[in-house]
């Protein structure tokens, strides 16, 4: 039986233009090796897969080809390229600095690099994983990088720039590669299928382009996967997404379609379709804001290329997207965020993502209009009298986090008190009363002030605001006249810190207290404030000061303060 040779290696570009999604560097080392402005070092960095290595290859074979092409490619055909395509070049050296990382590895390679080349031009140093190399190792490098010999060549490629010494890098012409678009990698695909007679659908291929995330190397290899999961002859899209254990696109348009309906029922079966099937909850959620931008994106022509799926899949996304808001798009990426995020501390799993899931049923909602009433005019009515119109009242508007403003025609003493009163809309006067003064008012004494205020503060501890907490048991609050509340600090900073807060704090105690006359009054004092005792020394202090007869009984048993 034959050996079989994985894509990835089979179809390894050979020259610079069969290189894959990377043309600016790759017209950049053409254009270099035409003009003789070759550097002595390049580091080549970027993420796994997108070419580094295979670039600097072709890089070696074309710098020492003896018989170049017009647009600077290899010949393929003199004494050179074919020792370096039968991997037999005396002229190209490879070094893996993962396992080679010491700085006797580093030293043989320097006495290496002393011998020119036999045939060629160029002794080219490939060293892989750079920046596995040890420090020692990097600073015996350093010499022999910034001043080699004319004959040679260094090339470095790693995953991680940022672990490279900058005393290296400054050394090297750096090139980034960037990871490879979809619609490149798909391309690609479809070419080494027609090369293995495969039948490939497009969606397929464009699967296994979004699950690679940029790596061509890895795409080549799902790829072989696939074609050995489906029997070597055809790839479908159904096979794509259960080999690779994607959900499918499917999921996502009807899970929006549920949002749309309002429907709860249809959005907790769906989630309990995608958990039966295996899949994760934490991936679902993943595919499903991807879902929410890709329909955002199809809002405007200019952001339509972002949207990097086939042509089939791309006309569904346009037509949902007309039936979701951009609002209510963004909302509802915002609202899959913060399930994501309470996911992961949850205990009840299924259960977060559950209530996640219905409240996003209530972001797709059309905002109610308020009804037009027609009014009732009698014919027989005299002509009504030409009056100055009024302007009419503002309605309050509530709003909901994470839910669109709606506007309320229920006015607020109904809401707190659930009175059945309501305002007389058919009269063109005004009410007797003002809002404020149907607001309840009940009266309250410095001990129940005191019991919310700590209520408040110890509710500003649990959230972690330490600092504001601070700021609020310093002193004591004091209860003036009228239902105003004194409160005094020690400085300016704290002062800023307590205007910023002061809003919450006085709605706090207007619900707790049930007076909603309440307001609270902020001052700097320009003497020291007497604080209250905190540690445990401070305590004793204090009682001795209130009881002169601690501190003698204290001496009398030899107690010391500590």
């Amino acid at each position: 039986m034959e050996n079989f040779l994985v894509s990835a290696r089979k179809y390894r570009p050979v020259t610079f233009r069969s290189v894959v999604g990377q043309e600016t560097i790759t017209n950049t080392l053409k254009n270099s090796i035409r003009s003789n402005h070759l550097a002595q070092a390049f580091l080549f960095c970027g993420p796994r897969g997108v070419g580094k290595t295979t670039c600097a290859r072709i890089l070696a074979k074309t710098v020492n080809c003896l018989n170049l092409s017009e647009d600077t490619e290899p010949c393929n055909a003199c004494e050179s390229c074919l020792g370096f395509n039968q991997s037999a070049s005396f002229n190209i050296h490879e070094l893996d600095a993962a396992s080679n990382n010491s700085v006797d590895d580093i030293r043989a390679l320097i006495e290496q690099v002393r011998f020119a080349p036999q045939i060629g031009k160029y002794g080219v140093y490939i060293i892989d994983e750079v920046h596995m190399l040890s420090p020692q190792a990097f600073n015996a490098f350093l010499k022999t990088l910034e001043e080699p010999p004319r004959h040679a060549i260094f090339i470095l490629a790693t995953t991680e720039r940022h672990k490279i010494l900058p005393t290296i890098l400054s050394r090297c012409q750096v090139f980034t590669f960037n990871r490879i678009k979809v619609d490149d990698i798909s391309s690609h695909l479809e070419y080494v299928a027609k090369s293995e007679n495969i039948q490939a659908e497009t969606d397929a291929l464009h699967v296994i382009a979004q699950k690679a995330d940029g790596g061509l190397r890895d795409a080549l290899s799902m790829f072989d996967q696939i074609v050995s999961y489906s029997g070597g002859s055809t790839i479908t899209y159904k096979s794509a997404i259960e080999n690779l254990n994607v959900l499918d696109y499917d999921y996502f348009f009807r899970a929006t379609d549920t949002f749309i309906q309002g429907s709860y029922s249809d959005t907790l079966m769906l989630l309990n379709e995608v958990l039966t099937k295996g899949f994760d909850l934490g991936n679902f959620l993943s595919g499903l804001s991807e879902h929410f931008r890709n329909l955002l994106v199809c809002w405007d022509a200019v952001t339509l290329p972002l949207l990097e799926v086939s042509a089939g899949v791309k006309s569904r996304y346009q037509s949902q997207s007309q039936q979701c808001g951009p609002l209510a798009l963004i909302r509802g990426i915002d609202l899959i965020n913060q399930t994501e995020i309470s996911l992961k501390s949850a205990r009840n799993s299924r259960l977060s993502a559950e209530l996640g899931m219905l409240k996003m049923c209530g972001i797709f909602k059309p905002e109610p209009q308020p009804e037009k009433k027609t009014p009732d005019v009698s014919p027989a009515a005299p002509a009504p009298v030409a009056q100055k119109p009024e302007e009419p009242a503002k309605q309050p508007v509530i709003n909901l986090r994470g839910v669109s403003p709606v506007r309320s025609t229920i006015s607020i003493r109904k809401h707190l008190e659930k009175n059945e009163e309501t305002f007389d809309t058919t009269s063109n006067q005004q009410p007797t009363h003002s809002i404020t003064e149907q607001l309840p008012e009940d009266s309250f004494d410095l001990e129940a002030l005191l019991q919310h205020w700590e209520k408040y503060t110890e509710k500003l501890r649990v959230e972690g605001k330490f600092s504001l907490c601070s700021s609020l048991t310093i002193t004591q609050p004091q209860l003036l006249e009228g239902f105003q509340i004194g409160y005094m600090v020690q400085n300016e900073s704290q002062l800023r810190e307590l205007e910023n807060d002061k809003h919450d704090l006085t709605t706090y105690l207007q619900k707790q207290l049930r007076n909603f006359s309440l307001r609270i009054q902020l001052s700097k004092s320009e003497m020291p404030i007497k604080t209250r005792p905190f540690t445990a020394d401070e305590k004793l202090k204090a009682l001795e000061e209130m009881n002169p007869h601690v501190a003698s009984l204290r001496k009398k048993l030899g107690l010391n303060p500590g």
